[in-house]
């Protein structure tokens, strides 16, 4: 897939970007290694927020690992401000590598439009 730049927002509030660097046509699965804009953002943010939203999720406290389920105010936005629908978007990684949003269930021909690049 050819690089092209994505906003991630979380509750309307831009918190990073993402290339989508990686794919899987047949399922309609995109992720991308997250870039966030602030360093606020990882392990204890990404719990917290969890926590007060009543968002399902497993970690690991002690290696600062977390991964979430679906989050429905998390948004991949394109340069033209179209949104990346999908049935499911989540983040997971960790605080000493990285983290990664992940978007499930994008419909074809969406998918094959956005994702099949030379």
């Amino acid at each position: 897939m050819a690089k092209k730049s994505y906003n991630i927002f979380l509750d309307n509030t831009i918190i990073g970007t993402t290339e989508l660097e990686k794919g899987d046509a047949p399922m309609g699965c995109v992720l991308g290694q997250i870039k966030f804009n602030d360093t606020k953002f990882g392990f204890d943010f990404l719990k917290e927020y969890c926590l007060k939203n009543k968002i399902e999720f497993d970690s690991y406290e002690d290696e600062q690992i977390i991964s979430t389920r679906d989050i429905p105010s998390l948004k991949v936005v394109d340069a033209n401000n179209k949104e990346i629908k999908g049935l499911s978007c989540y983040i997971d990684g960790m605080n000493s590598d990285a983290f990664y949003i992940n978007l499930e269930g994008i419909p074809y021909p969406f998918y094959e439009e956005e994702f099949s690049r030379p």
